[in-house]
């Protein structure tokens, strides 16, 4: 994952061009899409009952790197199947700002009770 968002790219950009300060994010999110959020943030994110973002962590960066160091597991599924295509990382549970995106290697279709998770490793940030 390595998409950054407009978001991001102007907060980099004013930090080490104009001197401003750089947000402090203590949590990252991750959402789920059915389709692309593009830089913009223009998609919808999924929606069935219970669903909500997920908390991250990440291990130390390396390699210009940096990849979850633990479980990611949404809630089951309630209602209607959804095919997911695209995670993104927010630095707030509901709302904020969207700051990286990109699509799944493989798109999941999802029915009900199933479960989406990530195995640690299974999310990475790469600054190519």
């Amino acid at each position: 994952m390595s998409k950054f968002s407009d978001y991001l790219e102007e907060k980099i950009l004013e930090s080490t061009l104009r001197g401003a300060s750089f947000p402090s994010i203590s949590t990252a999110y991750l959402g789920i899409f059915t389709a692309d959020p593009t830089d913009a943030d223009s998609a919808t994110e999924v929606n069935w009952t219970g669903y909500a973002r997920q908390a991250m962590s990440f291990g130390a960066p390396a390699g210009g790197q940096s990849s979850i160091d633990t479980q990611i597991q949404f809630p089951a599924l309630v209602g209607s199947s959804v095919t997911a295509s695209h995670i993104g990382i927010y630095d707030a549970a509901s709302s904020g700002n969207l700051l990286y995106h990109t699509s799944l290697q493989n798109s999941k279709n999802l029915t009900e009770d199933d479960v989406l998770s990530f195995a640690v490793g299974g999310v990475t940030v790469a600054l190519d």
